[in-house]
């Protein structure tokens, strides 16, 4: 692997692979997508390299960094989008108060840990998560799951 001093800016690419995404969006969502060019979703997704480049000796070269999206989940109603925005928010908040962001007006001014809890308080958790899927197997039904 190139090593790149400490300073040293990295850029960031998506890589095209995007099966993950077009399987957590319904396809009414993703039509709607289509048919509103600069409409927006919500969603919470799981970045992972797969490929870089960096400085080589006598090399000209940016380093840079490829990212595929691993895992997607989207907020498929106005409700969902809305503790998405908020859990966004919150990590915005976090940042700024960490000092990694430069400070911005208009962003909420709540705690974000409370405002993460709150939206997170409708969601299922993994204990009730798991116990659906047991539920559902011992009644015979299918349970998918797509990683």
């Amino acid at each position: 692997m190139p090593k790149i001093g400490k300073h040293d800016a990295v850029e960031v690419k998506l890589d095209s692979a995007s099966g993950f995404v077009h399987a957590a969006i319904p396809d009414e969502m993703r039509r709607g997508l289509w048919e509103r060019p600069g409409a927006s979703v919500f969603a919470v997704v799981q970045l992972s390299s797969t490929s870089y480049t960096g400085h080589a000796d006598g090399e000209d070269k940016d380093a840079q960094v490829k990212l595929r999206i691993t895992l997607c989940e989207v907020g498929l109603d106005d409700r969902r989008a809305a503790q998405l925005t908020e859990i966004m928010r919150a990590l915005h908040r976090e940042r700024q108060i960490e000092g990694t962001l430069d400070a911005q007006d208009g962003i909420a001014a709540r705690d974000s840990e409370i405002a993460v809890s709150e939206a997170l308080a409708t969601m299922p958790s993994e204990a009730e998560y798991e116990l659906w899927r047991a539920e559902k197997r011992a009644a015979g039904g299918r349970v998918e799951q797509h990683a």
